[in-house]
């Protein structure tokens, strides 16, 4: 896109020599001002504004002008690729963040030319809403959010989302250990990491789980009969155990 500088304007631009030129030809006008008097055209519509967003040249002010124009920025498609625009303004594009819903927050989030600290945000609007949400607005999050939003669902009150968040492929070994260290782990949690045909053989996961006082007895031998005999020693000698468990690990020793 060609520029001009500020206020001085171009004297080949349609908006200046064909002052009646329509906004389908200003879009395709290689000249910004063209460009700029399209965006904030009132016959803009929804479709015309998508093909101004898929411009690569598009600069900061064309985004801003779609931005302001009500005709067009109350459309869904408009509004998140004016918000996830890499060339956005921050000033423009974290207000606009908040009209964004679950999964339009969700796609910003994981957009990769989407800029860190938007994802960030998105993120941050995503986990204050997590209690409000329905239940299949969680698990749709759960399977496929964040690894931040993913570890925040793993203690949701409901199995099924706890489920996907372990499902998801953005969950890492480091997000689970992390939750292990939470006060008040969910029972189910502990359960189906027993179980998980993954993450049931994870060294850390497994000392974490031991370390948990919600860990039933039975899930801590099963724990236990997976690990090596210096691994639970060491688990006795350096963690911090609740009451009754070094003595069931003992017990559990004498079975290796």
């Amino acid at each position: 896109m060609n520029n001009s500088r500020s206020g001085s304007g171009n004297r080949d631009a349609l908006s200046v020599t064909r002052a009646e030129a329509g906004v389908e030809k200003l879009i395709a006008s290689p000249f910004v001002e063209d460009v700029l008097v399209a965006a904030n055209h009132a016959a803009l519509t929804e479709d015309l504004a998508l093909t101004i967003l898929r411009r690569r040249d598009l600069q900061a002010a064309v985004l801003e002008a779609i931005a302001r124009n009500h005709s067009v920025i109350k459309q869904r498609k408009v509004l998140v690729g004016v918000v996830g625009h890499r060339h956005t303004p921050r000033h423009v594009s974290l207000p606009l963040l908040r009209r964004l819903f679950t999964f339009e927050l969700m796609q910003v989030a994981l957009t990769p030319s989407v800029l860190p600290d938007l994802k960030l945000a998105a993120e941050e609007i995503l986990a204050g809403k997590l209690k409000t949400l329905a239940l299949g607005e969680r698990i749709a999050l759960a399977r496929r959010g964040s690894a931040k939003l993913a570890g925040a669902l793993l203690f949701d009150a409901e199995a099924t989302v706890i489920e996907a968040a372990l499902q998801n492929p953005r969950t890492t070994e480091a997000s689970i250990v992390k939750a292990l260290g939470r006060p008040n782990t969910p029972i189910a949690l502990l359960r189906m990491l027993v179980h998980h045909s993954k993450w049931s053989l994870r060294r850390e996961i497994q000392i974490g789980i031991l370390r948990r006082p919600e860990t039933a007895d039975a899930l801590v031998l099963k724990v236990a009969a997976k690990l090596p005999k210096p691994v639970i020693q060491q688990v006795l000698t350096h963690s911090k155990l609740p009451t009754g468990r070094k003595e069931l690990l003992q017990t559990a020793l004498l079975r290796l």
